[in-house]
């Protein structure tokens, strides 16, 4: 008789992205603006150092930092990097080199790609220039890229007040990961059990802990977990948060609850939607069961049972 096979372990590609829209100081505002103008501009310490980019406090004496001054749009490579597999969004296409350059005029570097044939043609110490982007708007891309550059040197950083017509005084700044995640055993078999309706997690051999999401070992004890253990379907509201802002691509009409709810038979809380409920009528120890969607593969959202509310006593300890 031959043991049956365990399901294999998931591999999948995940897109974590965060875009965040931030607002701007004087310092940064300046900076920006100036970009799409054609200039570069950084800040000079009470020290006399030029930084570029600049700063809107002195990283030695915390001072605040306001005499704005010009730099050139050439200058000298101080190290770098060659990027053979250029990814989605970084500045060129083409491979290119990754390079820190102090431009003519500033004490300390930027970081920013280099337009070059290959890396035999990159080095420390050349010289290179801004190539300025065609349509500019006030953002960190509106420097293309560096190109090589035998020209003369763009002087010394002059002062600047930093004046312009239109500031630019906010940015949304994409943040984007990008890689295959593999949940690994445990929880390669709680997603397969799910796709049944069925919620497993694992028991700690030693503390007898039950983990729902399983993570293979129990973290306090340090040990692995190999027992399952079915818990739910039912469970109990331990605490809740009301959403009050509509997440980008999610249809759920807001307010609505976000809870962590401990399934019976569960030693920790996992989180869930609650639905079914007005948002206002939600509460800790409040008992709820999964909704399950058509061809879904996780409960929708959690309802309520009708049951008695739980004693607090029986889920204090999984706040």
């Amino acid at each position: 008789m031959t043991a049956a096979s365990p399901p294999e372990i998931l591999r999948a590609p995940l897109v974590v992205e965060f875009p965040f829209t931030r607002s701007l100081g004087p310092v940064q505002s300046a900076f920006l603006t100036g970009l799409r103008e054609g200039a570069v501009l950084g800040v000079k310490t009470s020290d006399g150092k030029v930084m570029v980019p600049p700063v809107e406090y002195d990283p030695v004496t915390a001072e605040e930092i306001r005499e704005l001054v010009e730099v050139g749009a050439t200058g000298t490579v101080t190290t770098w990097a060659w990027n053979d597999r250029p990814r989605p969004q970084q500045p060129l296409d083409t491979p290119f080199a990754w390079v820190l350059v102090t431009l003519d005029g500033a004490d300390t570097a930027l970081l920013h790609a280099l337009d070059a044939p290959g890396p035999d043609a990159v080095r420390t110490g050349m010289r290179v220039r801004v190539r300025w982007a065609a349509e500019r708007t006030g953002a960190i891309t509106d420097i293309a890229c560096f190109e090589p550059y035998d020209g003369p040197a763009g002087g010394k950083a002059v002062p600047h007040a930093g004046d312009f017509a239109d500031a630019v005084t906010g940015i949304v700044a994409e943040a984007r990961l990008d890689y295959v995640y593999s949940p690994g055993r445990a929880q390669t078999a709680y997603i397969a059990a799910l796709s049944e309706r069925r919620t497993v997690g694992e028991r700690c051999p030693s503390c007898h802990k039950v983990y729902v999401p399983p993570r293979g070992a129990c973290p306090t004890c340090g040990v692995a977990t190999t027992d399952r253990v079915e818990v739910g379907p039912a469970g109990t509201v331990t605490t809740y948060c009301i959403v009050n802002i509509k997440a980008k691509n999610l249809d759920i009409e807001v307010p609505y609850v976000y809870a962590h709810i401990a399934l019976d038979g569960a030693g920790l809380a996992l989180h869930g939607r609650i639905g079914g409920i007005p948002y206002d009528q939600v509460r800790m120890g409040l008992r709820v069961e999964p909704v399950w969607t058509e061809g879904g593969r996780y409960p929708d959202h959690y309802r309520p049972t009708g049951e008695p509310d739980a004693d607090y006593d029986a889920y204090k300890e999984l706040i």
